[in-house]
């Protein structure tokens, strides 16, 4: 994959190397959905803030680790934030942010856009 530049008069050709690729926006959107379980997570937390215990018993089939792993990686993106209540046992709180409120929306429209076009021959 090449990219054209123009710049001085002139047409360039460029290589881009594995950091210019992962620098484009949309790898970011890659990034997330390689998260395990984060579709349906955002999905829930859409529905209005769950604790951690109400995320497992939502999502059933997913493992407490895998839930863990998730939910930290969606706050990392900044599409969660989690909220830790001073309670004796200790209450974690998530809700979407944002961004992920934002991301949701792209979620819905993906999905929209698959509905439409699944049945169509190639």
């Amino acid at each position: 994959m090449y990219q054209l530049t123009f710049s001085k008069g002139l047409f360039h050709m460029h290589t881009p190397t594995n950091t210019d690729l992962l620098k484009q926006p949309i790898c970011e959107v890659v990034q997330i959905f390689q998260i395990k379980w984060a579709n349906e997570i955002i999905n829930e937390l859409y529905k209005g803030t769950k604790r951690f215990k109400q995320l497992q018993r939502s999502l059933a089939v997913v493992r407490t680790q895998s839930l863990t792993n998730a939910l930290r990686g969606l706050e990392q993106f900044g599409l969660i934030h989690r909220k830790v209540i001073p309670t004796v046992p200790t209450t974690v709180e998530y809700s979407l942010t944002e961004k992920g409120k934002d991301f949701q929306q792209v979620l819905a429209e993906m999905n929209q856009w698959v509905l439409k076009w699944r049945d169509m021959k190639k």
